[in-house]
């Protein structure tokens, strides 16, 4: 089509199909899908369970793209395993029953039989492994993936902090021994307040002692101090203490070399988790390797997991304010958003259009609204949608040879010559 681009980088809002709503839907009453919904970033399909629309998307790779360089520094591969879960795998390590793992979505096979909808991915990864994983020679190995996991939550709420589908990375580790496990342990968690730390969360998250749930009896969850989160969390923030309220006691405290009144009570929203399995898990689906003696010893394993869908709302929840959405710059759909006012003046309008194609051309991520509508309306829009920089183009600052330039997250407003614009946004 004339005029379509097809640059990744750009969009044009009337080529956006999406469409900005004044209201949130009257039965969602979490703040990160009333504002994403009226954003166009999401679509609610029922409760727990919503549609990734082409803004929403780009922020979720976004937030996948340093996840997924955070995986690679610390050696691990990247692939995506089939959601359709065996039955007789997880009846096989205990976690097929309905009293052990209470989220299970399930199906009958029209060829007969049943099978799962994949909630996590240990057992069928483990037994994966059998085909590649014989001897310690072949140890240790490091895989993640990025898929859409199924949970079939009781009652699912706060938007999409918890769905009953969301997107998540799953990593899981096949070591020798529990020294090989504890340095790739260690070091995911580096690699995870690495990816907070580039999300702009890094200094209200911690490594938190928790419980292990359906997966481990403890773990260590990644927890961020947000108002909208579903646990609570006691934290020192100066020694980077965090313990799960699940879990906490007098004796945890003392193991962990902080006292009771030395720690906050906050709420938090889990954005990451690690567990240990040790040698339980290979033993069970019977992942074993030979050792340099011929003995044959289960796998030790672990799993790590970061919530990608979740961690867009809790984005949402943190930054946002009474306008709208604030993207931190990393994050965002696109870092500029390129606001052009007196579209019925052709020739305002075909030098907003320039500006556009320049930083096109420079590899500025720009969002143009180019639409026919009241300076207010795209003003209002523009808060609501968040990206971290506003410019505004119009006969007047042609005329002033500056442009208004402002910051989203602080409301700084600042005036640019185009040179100083290209300068500034230039990729």
């Amino acid at each position: 089509m004339p005029g379509l681009t097809t640059n990744y980088y750009f969009m044009r809002q009337t080529h956006l199909f999406t469409k900005t709503l004044k209201e949130a839907p009257s039965d969602e009453e979490a703040k990160n899908a009333q504002l994403l919904i009226r954003g166009g970033y999401i679509h609610k399909e029922m409760a727990g369970v919503y549609q990734l629309l082409p803004l929403g998307l780009r922020v979720i790779e976004k937030i996948k793209q340093i996840v997924r360089e955070e995986m690679n520094v610390v050696g691990t591969q990247e692939m995506i395993a089939t959601n359709l879960q065996r039955k007789e795998l997880w009846e096989r390590t205990g976690r097929w029953d309905d009293k052990v793992v209470d989220v299970w979505f399930k199906s009958e096979l029209k060829a007969g039989g049943e099978v799962g909808l994949a909630w996590s991915h240990e057992e069928p990864l483990a037994d994966m492994m059998k085909n590649h994983i014989a001897s310690y020679k072949d140890l240790p190995v490091f895989v993640y993936q990025f898929q859409n996991k199924l949970r079939n939550e009781l009652r699912a709420k706060s938007g999409i902090m918890r769905g009953r589908e969301f997107i998540m990375k799953d990593a899981y580790s096949f070591c020798r021994n529990e020294e090989d496990h504890n340095a790739y342990y260690e070091g995911s968690k580096v690699a995870y307040m690495k990816c907070f730390e580039r999300m702009g969360v890094g200094e209200d998250t911690f490594v938190t002692y928790a419980a292990g749930g359906a997966f481990t009896e403890f773990s260590h969850e990644f927890q961020t101090i947000c108002e909208a989160g579903e646990d609570v969390t006691y934290v020192n923030k100066e020694k980077k203490v965090a313990i799960n309220e699940e879990v906490y006691s007098e004796e945890m405290c003392a193991e962990l070399g902080v006292s009771p009144d030395e720690l906050e009570k906050v709420k938090t929203a889990e954005v990451g988790n690690i567990f240990n399995f040790g040698r339980q898990k290979g033993e069970e689906v019977g992942l074993f390797f030979s050792e340099e003696d011929g003995v044959k010893t289960p796998v030790w394993m672990g799993s790590y997991g970061i919530g990608i869908s979740r961690m867009m709302g809790v984005l949402v929840e943190k930054f946002a304010d009474e306008k709208g959405i604030v993207w931190p710059e990393s994050v965002a759909p696109y870092k500029v958003h390129l606001v052009g006012l007196n579209s019925d003046d052709a020739e305002i309008k075909d030098y907003t259009d320039g500006i556009y194609t320049t930083l096109q051309r420079r590899g500025v991520e720009v969002l143009y609204d180019d639409r026919d509508a009241r300076p207010g309306q795209k003003f209002a829009d523009s808060d609501l949608l968040g990206m971290p920089y506003r410019v505004v183009v119009s006969k007047k600052t042609k005329e002033e040879g500056k442009f208004e330039v402002v910051v989203r997250g602080t409301a700084e407003v600042m005036y640019m010559t185009e040179e100083e614009l290209y300068s500034r946004f230039a990729a």
